[in-house]
């Protein structure tokens, strides 16, 4: 297994760079396997959904395509995939941050019952209360 940085899934993903976007998709595409995967840290996975999100503009429901496409690869192992994967569907169908949902879904796994925040966006999804004043 090879460990993968954001830069490197940013440039698969929105094939922006001449030189780098063509090694990125070779790389994914034809280097790695089921034997020799790629490794998507949670840290990574996260700093992609950011870049795409605030550099790139990148819509909701096409950033949830993009964690969709990596979830589904089968030459890559995503930290924490069913958290992700959780965490992915309240962004993509509720009004809150996907980072903010991976918090509440690995405090769940962790055994947390709930997550508290005083952010108000981050209240809108599954997981979150305030604390009390």
């Amino acid at each position: 297994m090879i460990g993968l940085d954001t830069n490197v899934l940013v440039r698969y993903l929105a094939q922006d760079d001449a030189v780098q976007s063509p090694i990125a998709t070779d790389l994914l595409e034809r280097q790695l396997s089921v034997e020799a995967p790629g490794f998507i840290s949670i840290v990574a996975m996260v700093e992609t959904v950011w870049v795409l999100q605030r550099r790139y503009k990148v819509g909701r429901s096409a950033l949830a395509a993009c964690i969709a496409r990596l979830l589904q690869a089968d030459v890559l192992v995503v930290q924490h995939q069913p958290e992700v994967h959780a965490a992915m569907v309240d962004y993509r169908d509720r009004n809150g941050d996907f980072g903010d949902a991976l918090i509440a879904h690995l405090g769940l796994q962790a055994g947390c019952p709930r997550t508290l925040t005083f952010d108000r966006d981050a209240l809108r999804l599954p997981g979150f209360d305030a604390p009390n004043e």
